[in-house]
């Protein structure tokens, strides 16, 4: 979403980047004003205290999402006044003039700056891993993941440099805002795990996972409606979605373990007219998972341009090389951190 003056290609996102605004400076005002109060009441102007900065997320219809889940921590102990420049996993950007991280990208930040940039995200990783972590969307999608295991995945992302976090809807704003700045994108899924749901359902369940942060829809197609070789339905239920998420990376997932050969490729050329940016190959829920002849099948459909995704049943680094060697240009999977460090993943660590 642009600055005011630059183009605005969409009024509904233009609506939802406007409520967050106007929703977001109500917060601002009232914190000034003492009346959102901590739990210690001292950053209200009458108790004389500091005044404290105000955390939240905006999410749909003006939803705020606070820290009150996190448990409370322990004091830390004060850092020392000069701290010995490194890279590892607890040092911060400041964003200034000193910070370490930026410094070396001054020159590019004035020139994207000038070019008329509003923000710039860059991802520093402080984990030793391969280059297959930019291609990896590190998915957490069990019904019973808490909000714990959330916020780890998420700095597990930071510290990766994954491409981006993928959970469910219910997730999304808190994602978003553990991860801003990070350059790790949010990742979420539509439609899931079934894509029985209606068109209209599918769009406005993409919607308000954009307005809570998502940067990017996993949504599943109609698999009923694509065997029962309705293809005019299964290419509406894409476009819907297509039409609810522009400027955002659209991933159609195919749930190939249930397809023919032929139904595979269908599946891939309406994804592809419709003008999804990805096609995907499984849920993780449904028996099986992406193979490499799939990937290559998908490639070879959707030509050099489009992404393939490979997710479900990739838990080591071969695997992975595999996939991305038959075509795949990201990878959706639990086993992320093993893969990356070419190490054997956990055994609970699920199918996905």
């Amino acid at each position: 979403m642009k600055s005011e003056g630059k183009l605005i290609h969409w009024e509904t996102l233009m609506r939802e980047d406007e409520l967050r605004r106007v929703v977001d400076a109500v917060v601002r005002v009232l914190a000034d004003k003492g009346y959102l109060k901590s739990d210690c009441g001292c950053d209200s102007p009458k108790s004389g205290g500091p005044k404290k900065a105000v955390s939240v997320t905006t999410g749909t219809a003006g939803k705020v999402f606070t820290d009150s889940w996190r448990a409370p921590q322990a004091a830390k102990p004060a850092a020392p006044a000069l701290k010995a420049a490194s890279h590892d996993e607890d040092d911060e950007h400041t964003h200034g003039e000193n910070c370490k991280h930026c410094a070396s990208h001054g020159h590019s930040q004035t020139t994207l700056t000038e070019l008329g940039v509003d923000r710039i995200a860059m991802c520093h990783p402080t984990k030793n891993c391969s280059q297959i972590a930019k291609t990896v969307d590190h998915t957490l999608l069990k019904p019973n993941a808490t909000q714990e295991e959330v916020a780890k995945l998420c700095e597990e992302a930071r510290a990766y440099c994954f491409a981006s976090v993928c959970v469910n809807p219910s997730y999304v704003a808190l994602s978003a805002k553990l991860l801003k700045g990070s350059g790790v994108k949010v990742c979420t899924v539509i439609g899931f795990p079934l894509g029985s749901t209606t068109p209209t359902v599918k769009a406005i369940e993409a919607r308000d996972a954009i307005a809570n942060g998502a940067d990017e829809i996993d949504m599943v197609i109609n698999i009923g409606a694509l065997k029962s070789g309705n293809d005019g339905m299964v290419l509406s239920d894409i476009v819907a979605v297509r039409e609810a998420t522009r400027g955002r990376v659209l991933k159609v997932i195919l749930e190939t373990a249930l397809l023919t050969g032929d139904e595979k490729v269908r599946a891939c050329l309406m994804s592809k007219q419709a003008g999804a940016d990805f096609v995907k190959t499984s849920t993780g829920f449904s028996g099986g998972g992406a193979t490499v002849d799939d990937i290559k099948l998908m490639r070879q459909t959707v030509g050099p341009l489009m992404g393939v995704k490979a997710s479900g049943g990739i838990r080591d680094t071969a695997t992975a090389q595999a996939m991305i060697s038959a075509g795949a240009t990201r990878l959706g999977t639990s086993a992320s951190i093993a893969i990356v460090t070419d190490q054997k993943p956990a055994k609970d660590g699920g199918k996905y």
